[in-house]
């Protein structure tokens, strides 16, 4: 049997976080959807869309969280068990982060730029 999952390494410009769970990655570039009228399936649109990587962290106490909401063209690495590669180049923060005091977690996510597999 292969390790297929369960752990994530990431660093944000080469600065290691601590990955509590929730990571997740989209590297498409193109939503696809079905275009139907009242006779049937006439065909579909497509629609550019921003890859993204996400997960909540914890804060490590060395950690600025306000520090994350400014990060604008970051390269994210990350390692994952299956030994999958990713590499987000030119991301920037999307949404806000709100730490929770029972375990010191908040949730992160990077869009836009581009975003490869290896």
């Amino acid at each position: 049997m292969t390790l297929l999952a369960g752990t994530a390494y990431v660093t944000i410009d080469g600065q290691s976080i601590m990955v509590v769970g929730n990571f997740k990655y989209q590297a498409s570039k193109i939503k696809r959807e079905t275009l139907v009228g009242m006779d049937g399936v006439h065909g579909y649109k497509e629609t550019h869309i921003a890859p993204f990587i996400s997960c909540d962290v914890r804060d490590s106490g060395g950690t600025t969280v306000a520090d994350f909401n400014k990060m604008v063209n970051v390269t994210i690495s990350v390692e994952l068990a299956n030994g999958k590669m990713l590499t987000g180049s030119n991301m920037w923060s999307v949404e806000t982060q709100e730490v929770s005091s029972d375990d010191a977690v908040f949730s992160l996510k990077f869009e836009g730029g581009s975003l490869s597999e290896g």
